[in-house]
């Protein structure tokens, strides 16, 4: 499976966001150019009364959706307050790069994003001082592959962006580039 066709998203960064970005940030080399390394969906169900099953169907959901398996998360330490246990499995997380990546990427941007309701972008503030982006999604049913009559339970996740930007600046304009909609309130905010 490793042979996947091309990607569009993966031809548009060759053909237009190389150049695009190496003329803005003044990039010698196209190896300077940051590019997007992996993609981490993450997904914890620790809170809930059924931790087996709300994994399974998360495990599952989450399948659907990268077309990857999961692998389960475990807890660290025990925390008497929350009925965890050390070492439980609590969550589950993929972890994408290459073809996979970047198509999981395009389904995200073109397809999921757009159908939030009264979406009006992602914030510009989510990046974390070393080029790397989080966007948290708070229901699974905005990727048109699941099925909405299936849905037992939401299962809300985070997508982790990791660049090889140096900085947050090169990293949105990457992403921004990419065609990552990013929203216009934080700048009217400040």
């Amino acid at each position: 499976m490793s042979k996947l066709m091309p990607v569009e998203l993966y031809q548009e960064y060759k053909e237009r966001v190389v150049p695009a970005l190496q003329q803005k940030h003044g990039y010698k080399n196209i190896h300077q150019t940051p590019r997007v390394e992996k993609v981490v969906v993450n997904t914890c169900v620790g809170s809930a009364n059924d931790v087996k099953q709300a994994l399974e169907e998360a495990k599952k959901e989450i399948g659907v959706i990268t077309g990857q398996k999961p692998a389960e998360t475990r807890a660290k330490v025990s925390i008497a307050n929350f009925k965890l246990r050390g070492n439980q499995a609590i969550g589950a997380k993929v972890t994408l790069r290459g073809p996979r990546m970047y198509e999981f990427l395009e389904r995200l941007i073109k397809t999921a994003l757009p159908r939030i309701r009264d979406f009006r972008g992602v914030s510009p503030r989510a990046f974390d001082g070393n080029g790397n982006y989080t966007l948290g999604v708070t229901d699974q049913s905005i990727f048109p592959e699941i099925e909405l009559d299936k849905i037992e339970r939401n299962i809300g996740f985070d997508v982790s962006i990791v660049t090889t930007a140096r900085t947050d600046e090169e990293a949105k304009s990457l992403l921004s580039e990419l065609g990552m909609p990013f929203s216009d309130r934080a700048k009217k905010a400040v």
